[in-house]
């Protein structure tokens, strides 16, 4: 391939074209009215507008991406994550028409889309499973039945879902015939597609994932794991890798079992297979994403692996240049994601123009974003701004380093969730590694980061205070011997 289409925008536009440049592969980036003047817009060879800022009338119609594709001779289309990117029909039609799609086969994307075809596609290679039923159901005295089998509290979840829409915790039955359905309810207008299933709810859990990367040639490893428990309303905020709490054998077994979801689906390219811990270090499937995905910086970090590269190689035949003996994990990574999102009122989008844009920079630090200074942040799209990642030789020095270049970035002109961010690096729980899901239920408040504020303010005010009496005496004692010298020479 010599030029490819990347059919995204923002920060994962940038990220992957960025990639292309230094293999030497041209880009096409394609964006909506609002996205006109764009960095990703302007960092590719070419640029084809696709129509208007909804993303149903420019990112995520398919033909007009192909047409876009086949235009400017692109051979091959990196969806990036999100809009197309785990859509099987788009990944065919770019396949009939003579294209590459840089990513799994259609098969996979299908199978591993529906969480109920997912478990069914791995039953036979005997990865563990959290207790509940295989198949969708709408009928609340079956789902009761099920409930009362498997124990309180239980899960409902869209078998088409993911982001936590379609998904409610039940903690007795005379809550499950209304959580049954505003789970179907919310399904349909999410998904299009009302299937729920239910599974024993793990009460403490761990989100833990493992990177997989596969070629055509039947190679297939894993890049250890990321640990993504810190979450809101199901979505996660801070990752990092690796996680703070696995043991060699339990990464192993992790490992083991990515690979094994891999090989079920027949899995090409690059890939994230998603497990909950439990408290007792007992790990359970929970689905395979199809694409790259948002955290993926912090397991380059510690691998020494481009992903994006890897992908391109996998789509161009090649076999992967390393074994799973090769891999080994070197130091620490972190990533907050800086979404334009109020942290004070329950992370309400924020939409503005970014009135001052001032990155951090440093030794370890790396920030993959898609924003200049005096851009909008349009109502349109998720509003993520970036990613702040660090890097150090123990987690430790990859938390503190991340404290300081949130201390760095600044931004003005709309609110972010980069006071969050500190917030979890300083927390003792996350310091610790002694947290879980409800991390944010279980220690974060709006109030807690204003009480920060407050606290920071008076340390800044009693400070000034010390420098402002300590300059006064200087001044002080210097007047008094400049008086005695001019008297002296007197």
């Amino acid at each position: 391939m010599n030029k490819i289409l990347v059919a995204n925008r923002g920060e994962i536009a940038l990220r992957i074209m960025k990639t292309a440049r230094k293999m030497g592969i041209k880009t096409v980036a394609v964006y909506s009215d609002v996205d006109r003047h764009s960095p990703h817009v302007k960092y590719a060879d070419e640029a084809v507008l696709l129509g208007n800022a909804p993303s149903s009338e420019s990112y995520l119609v398919m033909e007009k991406v192909i047409d876009a594709a086949k235009t400017t001779g692109a051979e091959g289309i990196h969806p990036g994550y999100g809009f197309l990117s785990e859509n099987a029909d788009f990944a065919q039609m770019v396949s009939d028409k003579g294209l590459i799609f840089i990513g799994p086969k259609p098969h996979a994307i299908k199978v591993m889309g529906n969480k109920l075809a997912a478990k069914e596609t791995v039953k036979d290679y005997n990865i563990p499973m959290v207790p509940g039923i295989e198949e969708a159901i709408t009928d609340v005295a079956l789902a009761k039945k099920i409930a009362n089998e498997i124990g309180f509290p239980i899960l409902i979840k869209a078998a088409a879902g993911g982001g936590g829409k379609g998904m409610r915790v039940v903690d007795k039955q005379e809550e499950l015939a209304e959580q049954m359905e505003r789970a179907i309810s919310e399904a349909v207008a999410a998904f299009g597609d009302g299937s729920v299933f239910i599974e024993k709810y793990v009460g403490s859990p761990r989100h833990i994932e493992i990177q997989v990367l596969a070629d055509t040639h039947g190679n297939i490893v894993h890049l250890f794991e990321r640990e993504c428990s810190v979450q809101r309303r199901h979505q996660k905020v801070v990752e990092e890798a690796p996680s703070a709490v696995l043991t060699p054998e339990i990464r192993q077994k992790m490992g083991e079992a990515a690979v094994k979801v891999a090989k079920a689906c027949d899995y090409v390219g690059a890939g994230t297979v998603e497990f909950l811990l439990d408290e007792n270090k007992n790990f359970y499937f929970l689905e395979m994403n199809t694409r790259l995905q948002v955290e993926h910086p912090v397991s380059e970090l510690i691998s020494g692996i481009d992903l994006v590269e890897q992908q391109i190689k996998v789509a161009r035949g090649e076999k992967l240049p390393f074994t799973q003996n090769d891999l080994t994990i070197k130091g620490h990574a972190l990533e907050v994601r800086v979404y334009a999102e109020d942290p004070l009122e329950n992370f309400m989008p924020s939409i503005g123009k970014l009135a001052t844009y001032k990155r951090p920079k440093g030794q370890g630090i790396r920030l993959d974003d898609g924003f200049e200074e005096g851009m909008e942040v349009p109502i349109y799209y998720d509003p993520m701004l970036s990613k702040l990642i660090t890097y150090g030789k123990t987690r430790e020095e990859a938390i503190q380093l991340m404290i300081t270049a949130i201390d760095d970035y600044t931004i003005e002109g709309v609110s972010t969730t980069l006071p969050f961010g500190k917030f979890v690096c300083e927390h003792q729980a996350f310091r610790s590694g002694d947290f879980d899901t409800h991390f944010v239920k279980n220690y974060y408040s709006p109030e807690k980061i204003t009480t920060q504020y407050e606290t920071e303010k008076e340390i800044a005010a009693l400070v000034g205070l010390q420098l402002y009496l300590a300059n006064k005496k200087k001044m002080s004692d210097t007047k008094a011997t400049d008086s005695n010298w001019q008297n002296n020479r007197l």
